[in-house]
């Protein structure tokens, strides 16, 4: 039977593996990102030797870290590549602060506003930054430690993942909006509905995750906002 986690069990792994001096975090992170890019490639052979543009949603933990590294190593490969930060950089765990700094060796940093206001945010862009036929748009905003539902960034769903959208879609360890042990959207502790019709999390059409399948992606997998679900060793200890 495939092997799934839970996110304190997957949170204390890691704590372990980086006690016992099996990696640092930043050597996981890095690990992370690298299988992301590797994952996506695999995916979608045809972006390897095509690279394209590339929108690249980080958050204030350490799936924001992840994104960066993505960011950079997309940057590396040719990828024209635009960075938002939904989140103070002074105030990033240690691992993705360090990657936020390589980021801005290469690349601009570019600050989403908290909430993400429509208007605002909207004329601000082009549509989607100008993505089209063979681009990406990278979920690392909230990964596994989404514990309420993702209301302040529903926004950028409807912007970077509508349904009728030309471009494809990643998430990193979990869809943006996804609770990592449900497979669904956290519950609103006053049971407040999203306004409209916003979407409640980032629709992937691959999703990237680390060590092993979580429980929510067993419960949500083969419809949306999963779409393919690929498992990325890090060398992470497996489960006794």
């Amino acid at each position: 039977m495939e092997e799934t986690v839970t996110t304190a069990q997957m949170r204390a792994i890691e704590a372990a593996a980086i006690a016992a001096g099996v990696a640092t975090g930043l050597e996981l992170m890095e690990r992370a990102g690298a299988g992301v890019v590797a994952a996506i490639l695999a995916e979608w052979p045809e972006l390897a030797g095509h690279p394209g543009r590339a929108v690249v949603l980080c958050g204030p933990g350490n799936n924001g870290g992840d994104g960066f590294v993505v960011a950079r190593l997309l940057h590396g490969r040719g990828w024209q590549v635009t960075l938002w930060l939904y989140g103070d950089p002074g105030r990033l765990p240690p691992d993705a602060r360090a990657n936020c700094d390589r980021w801005r060796e290469l690349g601009a940093l570019r600050h989403l506003p908290r909430p993400v206001v429509a208007r605002w945010f909207f004329d601000y862009l082009p549509a989607a930054d100008g993505l089209g036929p063979g681009d990406l748009a990278v979920d690392a905003l909230f990964g596994i430690g989404l514990a309420r539902p993702a209301t302040d960034v529903a926004r950028l769903f409807q912007r970077y993942s509508p349904p009728d959208r030309r471009w494809r879609t990643v998430a990193v360890d979990v869809p943006s909006g996804i609770d990592a042990d449900t497979g669904l959207p956290p519950t609103d502790p006053a049971g407040v509905p999203a306004p409209g019709l916003i979407p409640p999390a980032f629709d992937a059409d691959l999703t990237v995750t680390f060590h092993a399948a979580k429980r929510g992606h067993r419960a949500g997998a083969g419809r949306p906002p999963f779409g393919r679900v690929v498992v990325v060793d890090i060398g992470l200890p497996r489960i006794t």
